[in-house]
């Protein structure tokens, strides 16, 4: 990938995570139709903080995405140059101070400072998460910064490459913004004209480019995803869009009746209703086993959308919300060797790993390279609802991943009632705006109970509710105990066959937001 020479390097000096600026080069920003001649790639080396850097980088309206090793250097930035990194006698993991070096010549600033910290004081605060030291410098290169305990925190060849020990990316730099501005700004020269808003127009134009005079379906389900790549195919190719919603079975209660009159009433769109709950709860039977669900479900959904179309005439193209955390999550680097660092597939989303090689239908996915913030930034654009925009993610596979274990009707009924009265209880206490996902997971664990004056064996009910930006990384919700006891009290006095209740305090890492 010729990006140009302009280079920084984040995260140990080791394995690490690049930002390369592509300058004076045309090439085409995934989801855009259109040439752009700046753009960042982050080279994901393992480092759990690389999407958090391709946030930030977008957040600061620059162009950014996430690519492999194989697609530019090989090695980290130290030892590529000739240096060397040694695994340190000490760890240095949270706060620290940083101080910059002396000023050195050749840098093009006022007193020699580098651009990098241009307008920052001579010590400030700043996040590690290390264990490695930089020994010796590459030549050309120098030292700009130390901590206490790493003698070399940032180096620089005085001209246009960098690297840092530290991570300008979190909230706990308070200062990392300043940094990235000035290495995206002053050194790359970036203009900063990228934004969600842009690729609306945008993506209108590349769906027209991709379809022609081909007739579409679009896979509806609800969600902001779906409606919003439904209202950008309305807006590119008006008629040519027929959109399907599945009731696959493991909706959440009453939700098929919702969606159908929302989508037809609300947005005017051409709205095909299949009923294919049966099948798919069929499908599920005796499977227990996250990734054979999701790829089951996959599968099934791409075969209902194939018989759809049949009905329709001749139809090319399948239409799909699929997001850049999913493809991120479910595609491990090809060049990736077993047990290696680089960033492994988590889970395969049914959209894109779940999906059949032998497909008939072309894929329409305008938001493959957009976080969800960035998703209902475009909604709001398209004028969408903001009840439709701020709707809380559902996963594609629905309930069959928050049933632990087999999929059974009995078991989807008991979780519908559950899930109702989490919701219900959560805007009630006004919470579910400000939250990023609030649901109920009927676990495979079976305790004893007494209710009344009579002894129970019934399933555990766990809560999960978790605020996130873009669902990369998340932290659980500290509710109101009166919260957490009004929706225990109604679960287990509502819903026939729970008797116990679980509230779920673990974060994103190390868990995920959903349990399968």
């Amino acid at each position: 990938m010729p990006l140009g020479r302009r280079v920084a390097a984040s995260d140990d000096l080791e394995v690490s995570a690049y930002l390369e600026i592509a300058q004076g080069i045309e090439a085409e920003a995934p989801g855009s139709s259109r040439q752009v001649n700046e753009g960042i790639a982050v080279i994901d080396f393992g480092s759990q903080y690389s999407h958090l850097i391709a946030r930030r980088v977008r957040e600061l309206k620059v162009y950014s995405e996430i690519a492999n090793p194989s697609d530019t250097w090989e090695k980290a930035l130290v030892h590529q140059l000739g240096g060397t990194v040694t695994r340190g006698t000490k760890q240095e993991f949270g706060h620290a101070t940083l101080h910059q070096d002396s000023p050195s010549a050749g840098w093009g600033l006022p007193g020699g400072r580098p651009p990098l910290f241009h307008e920052l004081p001579p010590s400030f605060q700043v996040w590690m998460s290390h264990g490695d030291r930089v020994e010796m410098l590459p030549a050309g290169f120098s030292s700009l910064a130390f901590t206490e305990n790493s003698p070399v925190a940032a180096i620089g060849n005085g001209r246009d490459m960098f690297g840092l020990q530290f991570h300008p990316e979190v909230n706990h730099t308070p200062l990392g913004t300043e940094i990235l501005e000035n290495f995206l700004f002053r050194i790359c020269g970036c203009e900063g004209s990228w934004t969600p808003g842009n690729v609306a127009s945008d993506a209108i134009a590349r769906i027209r480019e991709q379809v022609g005079d081909g007739s579409v379906i679009c896979a509806l389900s609800g969600g902001v995803d779906s409606a919003v790549t439904a209202a950008l195919l309305h807006r590119a190719i008006g008629d040519q869009l027929t959109c399907i919603f599945v009731n696959n079975g493991l909706l959440r209660l009453e939700e098929a009746e919702r969606v159908q009159a929302t989508f037809r009433r609300g947005m005017g769109l051409n709205l095909s209703y299949v009923d294919a709950s049966e099948r798919f709860v069929t499908r599920l039977a005796g499977v227990t086993d996250p990734e054979t669900k999701r790829k089951v479900i996959g599968e099934e959904f791409i075969r209902v959308f194939e018989e759809a179309a049949t009905g329709l005439g001749e139809v090319e193209f399948l239409a799909q919300g699929t997001l850049y955390p999913d493809v991120i999550e479910s595609e491990a680097p090809a060049n990736a060797p077993a047990g290696s660092a680089l960033s492994a597939r988590i889970k395969t989303h049914h959209n894109v790993g779940g999906l059949p090689e032998n497909m008939k239908l072309q894929l329409v996915e305008p938001l493959r390279y957009l976080f969800k913030d960035e998703v209902r930034d475009v909604g709001l654009e398209l004028g969408l609802p903001p009840d439709m925009v701020y709707r809380q993610p559902f996963p594609g596979p629905g309930l069959a991943i928050r049933v632990i274990g087999e999929v059974t009707l009995e078991k989807l009924e008991m979780l519908r009632a559950c899930d109702w009265i989490v919701i219900d209880e959560i805007k009630g206490a006004d919470l579910y705006d400000r939250v990023w996902q609030s649901f109920a997971v009927l676990s495979d664990s079976r305790t004893v109970g007494v209710q009344g004056d009579y002894r129970t064996y019934g399933y555990v009910c766990a809560i999960r509710c978790v605020t996130s930006e873009d669902a990369m990384t998340a932290d659980w919700v500290r509710l109101p105990y009166e919260v957490l006891a009004r929706i225990s009290s109604r679960i287990v006095n509502e819903v026939p066959g729970v008797n116990r209740v679980v509230y779920d305090i673990t974060s994103k890492p190390p868990g995920t937001i959903e349990w399968e």
